[in-house]
């Protein structure tokens, strides 16, 4: 959470289990996002999503690239 700038663009890319595949979004951070662990243990991020604008949660492990 340290290493994210606020309101500043990137990309993330990350498996999603919904479309079965990697996936890469491009995304923002606001005080809205933040990382968690689940109940069950999975490391999770939410991110604002630029392109659906909404936001969106990466599961497990992901990278970023400003």
């Amino acid at each position: 959470e340290k290493n994210m700038i606020p309101n500043t663009p990137f990309k993330i890319t990350y498996f999603a289990v919904k479309h079965g595949k990697l996936i890469t979004r491009n995304g923002t951070w606001t005080k809205k996002c933040g990382y968690f662990i689940s109940k069950v243990g999975n490391k999770m991020m939410i991110y604002f999503d630029m392109d659906a604008q909404g936001f969106r949660t990466a599961k497990g492990s992901w990278t970023v690239r400003y």
